[in-house]
């Protein structure tokens, strides 16, 4: 292959994806961005619900484009056994398997991992639900915020003293799209070892308990939950929003050495010495102190002024920038953040390009996210062989759509 047609490590691994919404859809997305073919099974009608979420334009939903860039759609009836023998004979011909349907729904398919391991040994299967597979919730639906406060998550978003408040990018499913992967390429490595695939339980509960950080152990030290702190930190200050003229920017003081950066940058030389701000203890118990004499001083700048006095003193901190200002801000330019590509019915549209890069290798843009069965009849063609007269039957027996 020429460097500008690498499609990335896992390419001639070939996923079978039996997931819809969001958590299943994102961990197949990170397997896609990293070269392989996935094959997106969709049922009749609607297809994955989230081609029904508007807004809309011309009939493709923004909420499905987003995470379906680089896959493959073809539409199978699963309750049709001739549809169930198709997805049967694709497993058969795939490396790796996700599915985020409730626990059992699979095995009432006739497409259990017991099922499909004795048919193809090597078949990673990944099965990805809100609480896994064991324990009294097994069988409870989940959504994205139920998660959230089912974790903990929830309960430290949002500022002091008011309820907690979910948060804003939907963590709780999109933590599927981190546990998955890693998983099932953990999974692939061993295979190369064992020559055999293996079964992998993904709680989205639990991987997104997993991302609480330093939390629990905090919790552990002190006996007590820890409280919504807003965008400040528990235990660092200054760290946080701070009020400009024409904004709002973030400053963050990480470590002691970023105090007196701080203190010169904003015109506070004399704070660099005063023992109540010294420690990083200490500033945390004089917080409201400290964050007011910040407060004061960026209150009467500009978000590019404070950006220009923090950035020579090299302060740790950030413009609070909105969703368009950060896609197309001079650093995401240069990464090619966002990128133009070829829509079936939209033609070309922007999208978000993958987010892992490989140093020394040029990665073609990645493809459109499907229309509903686009690939239907090069999938039956191309993987499991089959002739036109053959996918005219099944076409006819509404098995494939």
């Amino acid at each position: 292959m020429t460097q500008a047609s690498w499609p990335g490590p896992l390419a001639g691994v070939r996923v079978l994806d039996f997931t819809r919404v969001l958590a299943g859809p994102a961990a197949a997305l990170a397997l896609a961005d990293l070269g392989a073919e996935v094959i997106k099974i969709e049922p009749p009608g609607t297809g994955d619900e989230t081609r029904t979420f508007p807004p809309f334009r011309q009939g493709e939903s923004h909420y499905f484009l987003s995470v379906n860039r680089g896959k493959k759609s073809i539409v199978i009836d699963l309750k049709s056994a001739e549809g169930v023998a198709l997805a049967k004979d694709l497993a058969a011909k795939s490396d790796i398997l996700l599915e985020n349907y409730r626990p059992g729904v699979m095995d009432r398919l006739g497409l259990g991992y017991e099922t499909l391991s004795a048919i193809n040994p090597r078949l990673i299967y990944c099965a990805i639900s809100g609480y896994g597979m064991t324990g009294p919730l097994r069988d409870r639906p989940s959504f994205d915020i139920v998660l959230q406060a089912m974790s903990g998550a929830l309960s430290v978003n949002g500022e002091p003293g008011r309820l907690p408040v979910k948060l804003g990018i939907p963590m709780g499913d999109l933590v599927g799209g981190i546990s998955g992967p890693i998983g099932v390429l953990a999974a692939l490595y061993e295979r190369t070892i064992t020559g055999r695939g293996r079964l992998i339980d993904v709680s989205l509960m639990d991987g997104l308990i997993g991302l609480l950080a330093y939390l629990p152990q905090l919790a552990f030290f002190t006996g007590e939950d820890p409280a919504p702190q807003g965008s400040q930190h528990p235990n660092l200050v200054p760290y946080g929003a701070f009020p400009a003229k024409d904004g709002s920017i973030i400053i963050a003081c990480l470590t002691n050495a970023f105090w007196g950066r701080i203190c010169r940058a904003l015109g506070m030389g004399a704070c660099e010495k005063d023992e109540r701000f010294d420690t990083l203890e200490k500033r945390r118990d004089n917080r409201e102190a400290v964050n007011g004499m910040i407060s004061a001083f960026t209150a009467e700048k500009t978000v590019d002024e404070l950006v220009a006095l923090l950035t020579e003193h090299e302060v740790p901190h950030a413009p609070i920038l909105g969703v368009k200002e950060a896609l197309f801000q001079p650093q995401a330019v240069a990464r090619e953040v966002v990128v133009e590509t070829e829509h079936a019915t939209l033609g070309r549209i922007p999208i978000v390009n993958r987010p892992i890069r490989f140093a020394g290798e040029a990665q073609p843009v990645p493809p459109a996210p499907p229309v509903l069965g686009q690939h239907t009849d090069e999938i039956l063609r191309d993987v499991l062989g089959l002739s036109a007269e053959r996918v005219a039957a099944l076409r006819r027996s509404n098995a494939v759509a």
